[in-house]
């Protein structure tokens, strides 16, 4: 007769949250400041909001030597236990340099949970976040259902960049936050468990 052990990790799970465009004059980190204190007000959660700004950050686009800057980069990506990337829409996609900085990095994204922040006009950047699901799942992350939408952003939020009828929002914020921590517990708990390979 075997013996159930209870295996779950309490500690609180390290998000980070990504700022996904670089555009000078970007309503990015607009969004990403709102989202990234919804999730640290949580107990269950800490928050590293990384700008894709930052010079680290700043990959080249062939796949030569980054140096020890994206060193320190990718190590901050890899501490992490699960992600929301803060996205807008650009001709129907998301930014080029956010492909960049997935593409540069494999095991860092790997059997772990992605949710997705999306902002824009019409489509609130939804087509985006299509596009950025089959990504992750060729890196064998797992995107969760739930996201947040912002149409015409820009109307969205105040000046001092909280948004205006907050109800709606901040309960898509809960859902999907909700969705990264049973999934970032249940994964992280895995890979501790065995390792994952792909």
């Amino acid at each position: 007769m075997s013996i159930a052990h209870d295996t779950h990790d309490a500690r609180p799970l390290r998000l980070a949250v990504i700022i996904g465009s670089v555009r000078e004059g970007r309503f990015g980190p607009t969004v990403s400041r709102w989202f990234a204190e919804r999730a640290a007000a949580r107990e269950d959660m800490t928050v590293d909001l990384v700008d894709l700004a930052e010079p680290a950050a700043a990959l080249p686009l062939g796949m030569g030597e980054p140096g020890d800057a994206h060193t320190a980069f990718a190590q901050r990506l890899g501490a992490a236990d699960a992600f929301a990337v803060v996205t807008p829409e650009y001709n129907h996609s998301y930014p080029a340099a956010l492909k960049n900085v997935i593409d540069w990095h494999h095991g860092e994204w790997q059997a772990k949970p992605v949710g997705f922040v999306s902002y824009g006009g019409l489509s609130g950047g939804l087509r985006a976040v299509e596009h950025l699901r089959p990504v992750f799942a060729e890196l064998h992350a797992v995107t969760v259902r739930d996201t947040v939408s912002f149409h015409d952003a820009w109307s969205r939020f105040d000046d001092e960049g909280l948004p205006l009828e907050p109800a709606g929002c901040n309960g898509a914020a809960k859902a999907m936050l909700d969705q990264l921590a049973w999934w970032g517990h249940a994964l992280r708990t895995a890979r501790a468990s065995r390792p994952y390979a792909s």
